[in-house]
């Protein structure tokens, strides 16, 4: 009965590091998050609550009707760079974030 404690323990403390393991790849930029979850066995894909976790992880603390936080990317042709606050008080911008792969 011992053992089965021990073992029941040892599972769960290897689970939880598990979920902290993935939490804090999530948090990570895009790029250390792709490059951490490619070598993750695809077993974990399906023994982890990855979409909790990604909500939690990704949540951010905007609320409605804040001002956006300033941020610069490159142009499509990537001839320019261009600022969210330029567009501020201007015309409306709209963001779309999401993958189409």
């Amino acid at each position: 009965m011992k053992w089965l404690i021990r073992g029941v323990v040892l599972l769960a403390a290897v689970y939880g590091s598990a979920l902290g393991g993935v939490y804090w790849l999530m948090r990570q930029p895009p790029e250390q998050f792709a490059a951490g979850i490619a070598r993750l066995p695809r077993i974990s894909m399906m023994a982890l609550p990855f979409e909790p976790l990604w909500m939690r992880a990704r949540a951010g603390r905007l609320k409605v009707g804040e001002t956006a936080p300033d941020f610069e990317l490159p142009t499509l042709d990537k001839s320019a760079r261009v600022r969210l606050s330029s567009f501020r008080g201007d015309k409306p911008v709209l963001l779309v974030f999401g993958s189409y792969t």
